[in-house]
């Protein structure tokens, strides 16, 4: 069975920060990823940075039978724009469609929150990536350099109001 809960102790923040490394470990490998060359990167998660996230941030954790496999950080930027940060699921559960049930999460919270729009940074060069948010929705709003990290971060967001026809 699939849930999933916010993470609120210890415990659950030490579980998602190893969900998290063993997530986007492959992420590093793939686009050579160094703690010299991208130290702040989410395979190199401490649980220095994830308390840091914490108090900006809710966490949330997919659990199937009781083990936690997901991750995802909802950040509130302002009474419209929220951020959906360090979405992760093991290697081992991607393509079993739990990584759209966590972006589904984030837009009903968001919804319910009375927010309209859902942002995200990644790594430009990830066409696979970007094109899976595109098919759930979000749109690339721009890119950007920015001189500690050896890619393009590319922002994308997903508007959560109704289309007029």
């Amino acid at each position: 069975m699939e849930e999933i809960k916010e993470i609120k102790n210890e415990h659950g923040l030490r579980n998602s920060m190893a969900v998290i490394r063993d997530s986007f470990k492959t992420v590093a490998v793939e686009f050579q990823l160094t703690q010299d060359n991208c130290p702040t990167h989410p395979s190199f998660m401490t649980l220095d940075r994830l308390l840091e996230l914490e108090k900006k941030a809710r966490f949330f954790g997919l659990f199937l039978n009781n083990m936690q496999i997901g991750f995802v950080a909802i950040e509130k930027a302002d009474d419209s724009l929220y951020y959906m940060e360090q979405l992760a699921v093991l290697p081992e559960y991607r393509h079993t469609g739990y990584g759209e049930k966590l972006v589904e999460f984030v837009l009903d919270y968001v919804k319910s929150n009375k927010g309209e729009k859902v942002s995200l940074g990644m790594i430009d060069e990830s066409a696979v990536l970007k094109n899976w948010y595109q098919q759930l929705g979000f749109k690339e709003t721009g890119t950007r350099n920015f001189e500690h990290l050896p890619f393009t971060v590319c922002f994308m967001e997903k508007s959560l109001l109704p289309t007029s026809q």
